[in-house]
């Protein structure tokens, strides 16, 4: 795992050099492009997604005392579910850039959290969708930034009389739109006879860009409707009519968390969850894939790896691909070069990434929670002591375990701390190894930060007073690093958080994790580039009439509700916000049907064929504080 520690390697003459410049950095942040520069590009700060920025400010004492940057506006318009990006080496200083739901896209300045430009890529999608737990549905992935040709590459869904996915590709300087793009997903990304259908398929993760092609991945949206397929679709960024795709030949399959591709810097690694009617044939579900460029597959048991029991997990829904995959290098163990799966069924899996088997045991496999691991980015880091990786669960826990050097490796349990909230957690270190603090944001929990010391658990920062406290944190959302400061994203805002020291030494800008593994030789089974006619989109299952309720009064619990159909059965999806306990109530036509975390959703799995109508509302646990009424009718 290469964790950026390129400081400590650095011959004495530019450690010198680096001693002034600590020295320089006094200087407002706006002056720091005569440094070295910091950039953050894209998810988890590296194509390995292991979440971690060095930053040399970031001793524990200092972090101990992390403040909001209370003049910091970070004004934006629109729910958020990607994390923020932070470009320096552009005509408008450091710059954060944030795109929210909306189908907006901002770059502020990172200083005052100003507006320096803006754009609306069209409307974004409100109704007419099978299911789904966002709305309204814009940008959700977080996007990537190719910093030689200051190129910001997203996906957006837009409404219109075709509801679609676009690749966009905009100057991340001006916010104009660059030539060739945006690219139409349906009319341009097909695998083996099977046509993109964007009514279907949601954009979740983080985009990646590896040797010059930028790679998206999409599941379904939530409550497994429709036939949706899990995709990657890769894009040359120097020519974008240049369009490859790969897709599970199962219905289902979906990519579903946040860090969407990762790699080692030469393949594509994505994890995909259950699939539907396979007749008990393995079709691409519930397993590790290993993608090369293009992204092409070869089909081979070195390019895939699934658990034996994938049928089990399908039929109970119970996604291998709980969690984005994550690569790790653990120096002595053997096999070394490993990639980690976090499941829904509460499992680590750690496979040999140049090798991945087919369809066997893995590596390594632990129990590692006792509740639902899913949606969310993990972290892996390196300390004195040894490798770990760490997660937040569905359970309130932020959980680290270390992978032993050993042959072949094993996962032992490090420490577990109570955590409310689903946020990815993030890492920071001083020059790679020491001083290294697991972060996590209490997303629809508390809604503050916390830092923890990442060998033991033991608290570092626990939240701060009334200033530090954010609002519309969404779920799995992560922070990012940048001169000495933490950026957030919630609802309608960027927050921003500051250390008590002065800048710090800049450290460069990271570069792709990893030993680049080898790629099979076995021909692969591609998709031709050029651009077919679509065909016509499958007829959607219908969805339920929601009859609308009367909004409810400023500081009551809000909920809205959506019926659909799963197999010809009857579910219904559960959103609300403003209520205050850690635990909500759910009342069906009256009858109290279940108590659940208070993150926002939750599904009313009905069943039986329609018709029939059902009124719901959300309380506080315990409490007769509850939300409007919302009906639904199928």
């Amino acid at each position: 795992m290469n964790i950026l520690s390129s400081t400590a390697r650095m011959p004495e003459t530019r450690i010198g050099l680096r001693s002034v410049a600590a020295v320089l950095c006094a200087a407002v942040l706006s002056g720091v492009e005569a440094n070295a520069q910091v950039n953050v590009t894209q998810e988890h700060n590296n194509p390995s997604r292991n979440g971690v920025y060095v930053d040399a400010a970031f001793t524990p004492s200092a972090a101990a005392n992390l403040t909001r940057d209370l003049n910091f506006n970070g004004t934006i318009a629109g729910n958020v579910y990607s994390q923020p990006l932070y470009i320096e080496g552009g005509p408008n200083g450091p710059v954060i850039i944030a795109v929210t739901e909306s189908n907006n896209v901002y770059a502020l300045n990172a200083v005052t959290g100003t507006v320096i430009w803006q754009r609306n890529l069209g409307p974004a999608v409100t109704s007419g969708l099978p299911c789904g737990n966002i709305n309204p549905v814009g940008i959700t992935g977080t996007p990537v930034v190719d910093l030689a040709s200051r190129a910001l590459f997203f996906d957006a869904l837009i409404d219109g009389p075709t509801k679609k996915h676009f690749i966009y590709s905009l100057n991340v300087d001006t916010g104009a739109t660059n030539p060739g793009w945006p690219v139409d997903v349906n009319a341009t990304a097909i695998y083996n006879g099977i046509t993109f259908n964007s009514l279907v398929q949601e954009e979740r993760g983080g985009l990646a860009l590896v040797n010059g092609i930028v790679y998206v991945a999409y599941s379904g949206y939530a409550g497994d409707c429709g036939n949706y397929h899990g995709w990657v679709v890769g894009v040359n960024v120097n020519n974008p009519s240049n369009v490859r795709s790969w897709a599970t030949t199962a219905i289902g399959g979906g990519i579903w968390g946040h860090g969407g591709v990762a790699s080692d810097g030469t393949n594509m690694f994505v994890v995909t969850g259950n699939t539907f009617n396979t007749g008990g044939n393995w079709m691409g579900g519930e397993a590790i894939i290993r993608l090369q460029a293009g992204p092409t597959w070869t089909g081979l048991p070195t390019d895939y790896w699934a658990p034996t029991n994938w049928l089990s997990l399908d039929n109970s829904d119970t996604d291998l691909g709980g969690v984005s995959g994550t690569m790790i290098d653990v120096p002595g163990a053997t096999p070394s070069q490993l990639v980690l799966a976090l499941g829904k069924d509460r499992n680590a899996y750690l496979l040999n990434r140049n090798n991945l088997g087919g369809i066997t045991a893995p590596v390594a496999q632990a129990s590692v929670s006792g509740t639902t691991l899913r949606g969310t980015s993990a972290v892996t880091y390196r300390t004195s002591l040894g490798t770990y990786f760490a997660f937040h669960d569905d359970g309130n826990a932020l959980t680290a375990y270390k992978i032993t050097a050993t042959n072949p490796p094993g996962i032992v349990s490090a420490w577990s701390m109570g955590q409310g909230g689903r946020g990815s957690p993030w890492v920071t270190t001083t020059d790679g190894t020491n001083n290294a603090i697991v972060w996590v944001a209490g997303v629809a929990g508390d809604q503050r930060l916390h830092g923890h010391n990442a060998d033991t658990g033991a608290v570092v920062y626990s939240g701060g007073g009334s200033n530090e406290l954010m609002t519309g944190t969404r779920q799995w959302n992560t922070g990012i690093v940048a001169r000495g400061r933490i950026y957030f994203g919630a609802d309608n805002k960027i927050y921003a958080f500051r250390l008590p020291t002065g800048t710090p030494t800049p450290t460069p800008t990271a570069t792709a994790t990893a030993t680049a593994t080898a790629t099979a030789t076995a021909t692969p089974t591609s998709t031709p580039t050029s651009t077919p006619t679509p065909t016509p989109p499958p007829s959607p299952t219908p969805t339920a009439t929601v009859t609308p309720t009367a909004t409810p009064t400023p500081g009551q619990i809000t909920l809205t509700a959506r019926g659909y159909l799963v197999r010809g059965r009857r579910a219904a999806d559960l959103s609300w916000s403003g209520a205050t306990s850690n635990r909500v109530d759910v009342y069906r036509n009256g009858a109290l049907i279940g108590t659940t975390r208070n993150d926002g959703f939750f599904t009313d799995k009905i069943g039986g064929p329609p018709p029939g109508t059902f009124t719901y509302k959300v309380c506080n646990q315990g409490t007769q504080t509850c939300s409007n009424q919302a009906t639904v009718t199928f």
